[in-house]
Order: C-alpha cells, then structure tokens, then sequence
C-alpha cells in the first residue's frame, strides 16, 4: 500500500511539472507572436523617375532613377516634383531609342551617379565626337557600409546610347575637375588619390593628372611620375633661406 501511494504521489508531481513547463512555453509563444504582429514592418525604400533629358545631338531619351527613403502621409507634397534637381545623385539611368523604342539600363549594379555631362570635341576635318563622362560611386572603399562622397569618385565614360561604359580613372581615387582638349581628342582629368592608405580623401593626399584618350577610352595613366613628383620636391620653396 506504501509503495502504491508513492507511486501516485511520484506520477502526480511530474505530471504536474510537466503541465507547467509547456503551460510557460505557451505562454511565451503566446507573447512573442503579439509581440511579432504589433511590430510594423520596415517601409521599403521608393522608386523616384527624375524628368526626361533629351538632348539633340542623340538618338535617346535619359530617363534618371533614384532610390528615395520613403515619405511620411503626413509629409506628401504632392504638388511638389519628385526629383526636383537636374543632375541629383542617381542610382541608375534609363537609355530609351527614340526611333524603336528599345530601352536599357545604363548600370548593371548599386552604385550612385554622382554627376554626369556631355563631353563633345571637335577638330577640323573630322567629325565631332560625343560622350557621357560619368562621377560614380561603387565600391566601400573607407568600410563603413556606405556609399557616400567620402568613397572613391570614379570617372566613367558611356557613348551616347549608355552603352559601352568604360572606366577612365585609377580605383581609390576621386575626381576633382577634368578639361576636353579637342586638339588631341582627349580629356585630361585631375584626380585625389589615397596616398597614405587611410581610406579617407583629405588635404594630406597626392593629387595627380591622367589623360584618356577619346579614340580609344581606358584608364589613364598618372602624367605625374614618383620621380618627377620628387624632382618636383627638390626644386620647390619652401620658404626658409640663410
């Protein structure tokens, strides 16, 4: 008889714990699926269409896209242009053919379009020649997870249609102006390079020129040489005399 009742007793107390085990873990399930339906799900970012640019010298209609973090209800304008710059930071742009219609993208991944102008040169006797010289950002080059004007600024060329796009400047480095010097068909670009390997563009970094010729685009090689640049050293005032 002993034996039986400590049997039950047994049986009894972990039946019990055994209810309030899954009686908890009901309740914590419970609580995390509320928990999971009041949050609000994270608004993705909107597609912005910038206004046309048609220029007369192409065949085709640009057509910018940007990526804009989404508006609150309360703060749509709608009397208000989307995209209310000429040249905005872009993360794409849309090439249509006039004559047919065919249209394509002129990037196939994430990046920002800084800026981007028309290059034109004309030499007598030749036909002039036009391209879209582009500011692209496209690689994380300080590593904070961003793309922004404190990255590498990459200069690009497309032909009039957006296609053959072509890197011009060296990686890791920025543009700071350039000139088109039609005489030679070729475009001379003043670049900031990250000399120090900090991963930051400043006043402490080696500035440098390269030259693209238009015949036939590529990256440019840097016109000024180490050893110039330290022939350049030896000659320069450095405001101290005896």
């Amino acid at each position: 008889m002993n034996n039986s009742c400590l049997k039950k007793i047994v049986l009894a107390t972990i039946i019990s714990i055994i209810s309030l085990s899954c009686d908890a873990k009901l309740a914590r399930n419970t609580q995390q699926t509320n928990a999971n339906a009041t949050e609000k799900p994270q608004p993705e970012a909107e597609i912005d269409y910038g206004d046309l640019i048609i220029k007369a010298q192409s065949d085709y209609l640009m057509i910018p896209v940007n990526l804009t973090e989404p508006r609150k209800k309360d703060e749509t304008n709608f009397n208000l242009s989307r995209y209310d710059t000429k040249y905005g930071k872009l993360s794409n742009i849309i090439f249509y053919h006039k004559p047919d219609g065919d249209t394509h993208l002129l990037l196939n991944k994430k990046a920002i379009i800084n800026s981007f102008d028309l290059v034109e040169t004309k030499s007598a006797g030749k036909p002039n020649t036009r391209f879209w010289l582009y500011r692209i950002l496209d690689q994380d080059t300080n590593g904070d997870k961003k793309l922004n004007e404190r990255d590498a600024i990459i200069g690009y060329l497309s032909d009039l249609s957006g296609k053959n796009l072509q890197q011009i400047t060296p990686n890791n480095t920025q543009i700071i102006n350039w000139v088109v010097v039609s005489s030679q068909n070729a475009i001379f670009l003043k670049i900031i390079k990250d000399s120090d390997n900090d991963k930051k563009f400043t006043e402490k970094d080696q500035t440098n020129f390269v030259r693209v010729n238009l015949d036939k685009p590529e990256i440019g090689t840097e016109i000024i040489s180490d050893q110039l640049e330290q022939e350049v050293k030896k000659t320069t005032f450095d405001g101290t005399q005896n």
